[in-house]
């Protein structure tokens, strides 16, 4: 009887090995299903040019340092993107007063403006208009304006820029151009391509 048992263990201990390998291999594969799978964050995805807000029929206006309006935007529809924090604007109007109060009003089918309105792109029937002022020294300063199909506008430094052809009334004197850069404040207008100017006169005395 012993001489059986022994023949059994010694036959059993051959394959012990094997039977081993494969209670661990069981319990290894046991393991890897039970451990719960920690994913790698996703790489930062750049922003989309989408809108993350709307707003209908609105007016927002903007103040400087010490309280004083800056601007004034009307607009029919407005989306303001993240990614370039602009709003684009669709039937604008808007009023801009520089430092000592002077109004610049803008309008145009569609606009695109930055985030503190100093710089607006206007598209579509784009008109400018800079109410008449005075000028350090006290002279007058004609009322201007300015028309296109893009204009755009740098509010703070007064300067009208536009790459389409452009008109532009001064005062009674009319301008015609391929295209325009006008600086308000240095009062330098470079007119490029066809330009047509007709200059009238001041009779009064």
């Amino acid at each position: 009887m012993i001489r059986l048992l022994r023949a059994a263990w010694d036959r059993l201990s051959i394959y012990l090995p094997i039977i081993l390998m494969g209670v661990l291999a069981l319990g290894t594969y046991w393991l890897v299903r039970s451990t719960p799978v920690f994913e790698m964050p996703a790489p930062d995805q750049p922003p989309k040019h989408v809108p993350d807000y709307f707003m209908l029929n609105f007016s927002v206006k903007t103040f400087d340092a010490v309280g004083r309006l800056k601007s004034e935007i009307f607009g029919i529809e407005a989306r303001h993107y993240p990614d370039t924090d602009t709003l684009e604007i669709d039937k604008v109007r808007i009023h801009s007063f520089n430092d000592k109060g002077h109004l610049t009003t803008a309008t145009a089918n569609q606009a695109l403006t930055n985030s503190d309105n100093s710089e607006v792109q206007l598209m579509g029937n784009a008109v400018v208009v800079r109410d008449e002022a005075t000028d350090k020294s006290g002279k007058k300063i004609p009322r201007a304006t300015y028309r296109s199909e893009f204009l755009h506008a740098y509010m703070d430094t007064e300067i009208v820029k536009s790459h389409k052809p452009v008109e532009l009334t001064r005062g009674n004197d009319r301008f015609t151009a391929d295209s325009m850069a006008f600086d308000n404040i240095d009062q330098v207008m470079k007119l490029h391509g066809r330009v047509r100017g007709t200059l009238v006169p001041d009779t009064k005395k």
